[in-house]
């Protein structure tokens, strides 16, 4: 197993409407399919549970099932849920309660319903308008929209080398069950449709946020967790990572598509970053998983390098801090010390070889970056500084 965490329980339903990947149109595992609501939702629906099923709380509103589901190039994914409520109230550190979210709710049969029932362990999807799209616990479906078209964009799990975890199913929440569930607001009721989106992930280890297991917080964990038992798996784990790292920090020349009017579209970050948003795979891959954060932007050719510089120094120090922290656990465990900057060249070297993109160049005592684009318009490539000797 290569997920740990708090345990969570939740009761699942039939879902009569949902959205599927075009890339999972043969998947034939019907756990995609469902409703997944904690108990203390109950009182908002007549809608009766086919079974309860036991997960792992990951990040704020999500959930990931303890054994694999699937199998791609040879990675185990779970089952991930994103949408099924959150523990704590929006505007305060306090645990959320029964009787604060029935004084929210303003139908008398569901406020009943609420402070009858049994206090169990709060996580609620909320009415409450949040983000840009979402509502407070739960996802809305402008967001899981945007993510289903980034997912349906890659290669199953790979956008020219930016790997992501993929989006199988938007799932709609029912109609009842929704007006029900946008009675719970503090200031703004939240508009647009709410669903779930069941995804698949290599774990529920995060870069350092949103995680019990980060290679920022505890590191040492990590390494028991994914079997890092050795110098070479170590050397393996930061190849691996150091591969998919450059890839993320190149996004925009990686989704590059060229407009009949001379300017050229690609993917870039909205409120969503390296340290939070992206999960490790064992093998020290990074999957980006929060897609719902990358949306389309069309500039003038003249502009591309600049975002593309932009791009890479957005994730850079995140990227490096992270990379630091695995291999002074390398050195520490088994006591094998190398030179910073040599090894990190030796590791761009053999990361890169393949990279659709980007290569490495060494020039007047300096290491670079060469990044070209998908499109291979040569006129369009960036020199990136990052070793200097």
């Amino acid at each position: 197993m290569y997920v740990k965490g708090l345990p969570l329980e939740l009761n699942v339903f039939k879902a009569s409407e949902f959205r599927t990947n075009r890339h999972f149109r043969d998947f034939d595992s019907q756990e995609f399919k469902k409703i997944y609501l904690p108990e203390c939702m109950s009182p908002f629906t007549d809608l009766t549970p086919e079974t309860k099923t036991k997960f792992i709380a990951d990040d704020n509103r999500g959930a990931i099932s303890t054994q694999s589901f699937f199998e791609l190039d040879g990675t185990e994914f779970f089952l991930s849920i994103k949408g099924i409520g959150s523990t704590a109230s929006p505007y305060s550190r306090q645990v959320l309660s029964k009787g604060e979210i029935g004084n929210l709710v303003r139908d008398p049969k569901i406020k009943d319903k609420i402070m009858s029932s049994k206090e169990t362990a709060p996580r609620y999807i909320t009415g409450e308008s949040w983000l840009r799209g979402s509502p407070y616990g739960g996802q809305g479906l402008q967001h899981a929209v945007t993510a289903m078209n980034d997912s349906e964009m890659a290669e199953t799990t790979s956008i020219h080398g930016f790997r992501i975890a993929p989006l199988v199913n938007i799932v709609q929440i029912p109609e009842n069950l929704e007006n029900a569930i946008k009675e719970i607001y503090w200031y703004r009721r939240f508009e647009g449709r709410i669903v779930q989106e069941t995804r698949l992930v290599p774990s529920n280890v995060r870069v350092y946020f949103h995680s019990g297991s980060t290679l920022g917080s505890n590191v040492g964990s990590v390494f028991d967790l994914f079997g890092i038992n050795s110098n070479e798996k170590a050397i393996e784990f930061l190849k691996n990572f150091v591969k998919s790292g450059i890839a993320l920090l190149t996004l925009f020349p990686r989704s590059m598509k060229a407009n009949p009017d001379g300017t050229f579209t690609g993917l870039d970050f909205y409120d969503v970053w390296l340290d939070k948003d992206a999960v490790l795979a064992p093998d020290g891959t990074i999957y980006f998983v929060d897609l719902e954060g990358l949306e389309p932007v069309t500039l003038a050719s003249r502009d591309v390098s600049e975002k593309i510089e932009d791009q890479i120094f957005r994730s850079l120090y995140e990227f490096t801090y992270a990379y630091e922290q695995v291999d002074r656990e390398r050195a520490s465990r088994f006591g094998i010390m190398t030179d910073r900057k040599i090894q990190l060249e030796h590791l761009l070297k053999e990361a890169l070889i393949d990279d659709e993109v980007v290569s490495l160049a060494r020039d007047n005592g300096r290491s670079e970056l060469v990044v070209g684009n998908i499109l291979k318009e040569e006129r369009l490539t960036k020199m990136f500084p990052i070793i200097d000797y």
